[in-house]
């Protein structure tokens, strides 16, 4: 079995809400609630961690009484930052085997989820092409990268837990951050393969007011409009 680790710490600044962004509605209800309410009906995954502040620990227990009673889950109080947050939840899984996701990525199915549960490799994450040219630089460009050589980092992502917390306790150790776990677990795990699925262009993050408009969009034509998870 998986364990989910679902972050929902954030507070979305960029988003300009007293509300964080996973808690305001798209599609008739809170973003959050979109996953959850997969989640739950995923049979691989036994145990969803949710990861928050202190003071919306109530409100997503009522969200998840009114929406989805069947859910098994813990409410894990999240850290100062996303890395802080992450090694929260996955010291409160039970095991060995875990995915990540993020509450404010609301468009993922239900098969989405169980293709990566199902995938044969422990360590595996979605991804999709880069449609643009990319170059490197600030104020100058210093160099080219190929397209062709990169992928566009998306979740959820599975991991084995305790080499990725073993990652997390050498991150800290050296005092690096990262802006998502693939990347920390291959820095410190490079002899384990981590297998890219073909994601999807519709899994975007729900981040800046433009990305709520174009959100009603994509729940309506590609998650009812589609399929019925």
């Amino acid at each position: 079995m998986i364990s989910m680790v679902l972050l929902s710490s954030g507070v979305g600044s960029r988003m300009g809400k007293n509300t964080p962004k996973q808690y305001l509605s798209l599609g008739g209800k809170p973003i959050i609630i979109h996953t959850l309410e997969r989640l739950s009906k995923v049979k691989e995954i036994d145990e969803v961690i949710i990861c928050c502040t202190e003071g919306y620990k109530e409100f997503i227990a009522e969200l998840i009484e009114n929406h989805c009673p069947t859910l098994n889950y813990k409410l894990v109080t999240g850290g100062e930052t996303r890395q802080d947050s992450t090694r929260n939840g996955l010291q409160a899984c039970k095991n060995d085997s875990v995915m990540i996701h993020e509450a404010a990525r609301p468009f993922v199915k239900q098969t989405e989820f169980e293709r990566l549960a199902n995938s044969e490799s422990e360590n595996a994450i979605y991804g999709i092409e880069i449609p643009f040219t990319v170059l490197k630089g600030k104020n100058k460009i210093d160099g080219i990268l190929n397209r062709e050589e990169l992928v566009n980092v998306q979740l959820p992502q599975k991991f084995n837990r305790s080499k990725l917390m073993n990652a997390f306790e050498h991150a800290y150790s050296d005092n690096k951050m990262f802006t998502e776990d693939a990347s920390l677990f291959y820095e410190y795990n490079k002899n384990d393969e981590i297998t890219i699925l073909k994601g999807t262009e519709f899994n975007t993050k729900i981040t800046y007011p433009i990305d709520l408009v174009i959100g009603e969009t994509i729940y309506k034509e590609y998650v009812i409009g589609s399929e019925t998870d």
